[in-house]
């Protein structure tokens, strides 16, 4: 029995589809991919305008990943449980609902004075993220058929590529030109205009959910899970892996610099320990028949299971490099936010010229060949920028090379999508809609989480090498300088900079400037390397999805054959 046999014995789509089929369909897909857009690009304008945001609001390293992470540790807590309310109260309703709750974020990030109220309204885009993205999918599944649904998800994915990519040079020219705020209150009047075009253009779709109960332990034990998790990665550096190197204060509640040990290890296994019963939690609902966030039977398709762990790979390595390369770009290149932008939207027209390009290529040589060669183009290009990575690379080089990565990105992206769930019935579009793009938010928390850990403690071991071949700078000075690089993420070496001879450096300063940004580049190659090595393991999950394609392809025309075969001698006899 196939996924789609176990799985609709449980659930049926509402016999309400849509009946419009020609021109407000497509309408309709702008329309999505619009309110698509401004989700994803919140998930990276905010990258490039970090190092303002740093000094404007006098952030430290933890901090600045948390603004980054917070976003999709929301994000990956809360899809699962968005899909699942969309295909009960409707898919548009919660599209809409997503958009107002994402536009109040907006206009309370726009307005934060410090770190806490900065990261509390990307708490908030979070929520109204993840009510906006499955609902897209979900649509586009249960609306389109056949040669338009591959067409749709073409352009689908095409957007969740191309658009991250965009969003660094969106978030540099409107902090360049204007001030930071205001990546976040362009969101307001776009967001206007996709809800009256979504009500005008979207078809309300739904499914009729007969499993009995709503599964609330299920989305406790995910938060928990993907909280604690995602916390220990971001604070290990900060408070200590093992023992104690700062107190943590949050709501009252203390645990000091005197204790035995970190509370890192204890959040990080509480996490994991979250995770694996929320696993077997899920899977003893299904079992009985009972409603879950996380229906663990779409696994059983293999295309499903191997284009999952694919699409987490590339998300790690994506959302890796869109943490390192901004603060790479402004702080050791001395680029300003709108020259970092123009660098890395080099990314975005790779993307945007090969997603163009993708189906046709699908159509040649089939849709998991271009997903295995766009990957190895993505691991290829970041393992190159990596060797080739020192404080006086050409931005031009970089471009180059970014452009060739998006290009890899933009064939990838494409076609994983719709691979990832072509073996799943339209009934279950929700669940499986949301379940891969929480498996993509969880790969984008994972990515800056996991490389802003190793960047942290690069920065470590790279910074006081090079310091150490500055003469006339006392022990204690360069202790306070790696100290103050690390927790401005890098923005020590930008005041420096400016300041020349004229710090408390004195005519120290320029060859101190050097020594940091030599050692900030080290760290960087190290990061990019540990990206590029996340998108070959993808890349290598890939050729498993490739493979299952085929068998699955294999049986279908197997199966098919048989059929026919039987209606002949059925006639004949």
């Amino acid at each position: 029995m196939n996924v789609s046999e176990k799985i609709t014995t449980a659930e049926k789509e509402n016999s309400s589809e849509p009946q419009d089929t020609g021109r407000g369909r497509w309408i309709g897909l702008g329309v999505l991919a619009a309110g698509l857009s401004m989700i994803v690009i919140d998930g990276t304008i905010v990258g490039v305008a970090l190092p303002v945001i740093i000094n404007s609001l006098k952030l430290d390293f933890s901090d600045a990943q948390w603004i980054n992470a917070v976003y999709s540790v929301v994000f990956a807590a809360l899809l699962l449980t968005a899909g699942r309310l969309s295909d009960r109260f409707g898919r548009r309703r919660l599209f809409v609902a997503g958009l107002v709750i994402f536009m109040g974020g907006s206009l309370l990030a726009s307005l934060a004075s410090e770190a806490g109220s900065l990261i509390a309204a990307r708490v908030v885009q979070g929520i109204g993220g993840a009510f906006i993205l499955p609902s897209t999918l979900s649509t586009v599944n249960a609306t389109f058929r056949g040669k338009d649904r591959a067409v749709a998800f073409g352009i689908w994915g095409a957007v969740i590529s191309g658009m991250a990519a965009v969003g660094p040079l969106l978030g540099g020219w409107l902090t360049t030109n204007f001030t930071w705020p205001w990546i976040f209150l362009v969101n307001l009047p776009i967001g206007i205009v996709i809800i009256i075009g979504a009500f005008l253009y979207v078809p309300e779709t739904s499914a009729k959910i007969t499993s009995p109960g709503v599964d609330v332990d299920g989305l406790l034990l995910s938060v928990i899970g993907f909280g604690g998790t995602v916390f220990a990665l971001i604070e290990g550096g900060s408070l200590g892996w093992w023992q104690p190197l700062a107190g943590l204060n949050i709501l009252g509640f203390n645990w000091p610099t005197t204790a035995p040990i970190s509370i890192i290890p204890i959040v990080g296994t509480v996490g994991v320990l979250a995770l694996v019963l929320f696993i077997t939690w899920e899977r003893h609902r299904a079992h009985n028949g009972r409603s879950a966030i996380l229906d663990v039977r779409l696994f059983s398709a293999e295309t499903f299971r191997w284009g999952n762990l694919t699409a987490l790979c590339v998300a790690i390595g994506e959302f890796g490099l869109l943490f390192v390369l901004p603060l790479f770009l402004v702080n050791v290149l001395g680029l300003t936010t709108l020259e970092a932008g123009v660098v890395l939207v080099a990314m975005a027209a790779g993307a945007f010229f090969s997603g163009s390009q993708a189906r046709h290529l699908a159509g040649r040589f089939g849709p998991t060949k271009v997903v295995v060669f766009g990957l190895g183009m993505e691991a290829v290009a970041v393992g190159v920028t990596g060797v080739l990575m020192n404080s006086g690379v050409s931005p031009w080089l970089l471009a180059g090379l970014l452009t060739i990565y998006g290009a890899g990105l933009g064939l990838a992206s494409a076609q994983l999508t719709g691979t990832i769930l072509v073996d799943i019935p339209p009934e279950q579009s929700g669940q499986g809609s949301a379940t891969q793009s929480t498996v993509r938010q969880i790969g984008a928390a994972l990515g800056t989480a996991i490389i802003g850990a190793i960047l942290a403690a690069a920065l470590g071991y790279y910074l006081p090498q090079h310091l150490d071949t500055v003469p006339g700078v006392p022990t204690t000075s360069a202790q306070q300088l790696v100290t103050a690089t690390k927790d401005s993420a890098g923005g020590v070496i930008s005041g420096l900079r400016e300041a020349g001879v004229h710090s408390n450096l004195g005519a120290n300063g320029p060859a101190v400037v050097n020594a940091l940004a030599a050692g900030f580049a080290d760290a960087t190659r190290l990061t990019l390397l540990t990206a590029a090595a996340f998108l070959l393991v993808g890349a290598g999950f890939s050729l498993f999805l490739h493979f299952a394609t085929d068998r699955n392809a294999g049986k279908k025309a197997e199966a098919e054959t048989g059929a026919v075969r039987g209606r002949k001698e059925l006639k004949h006899s």
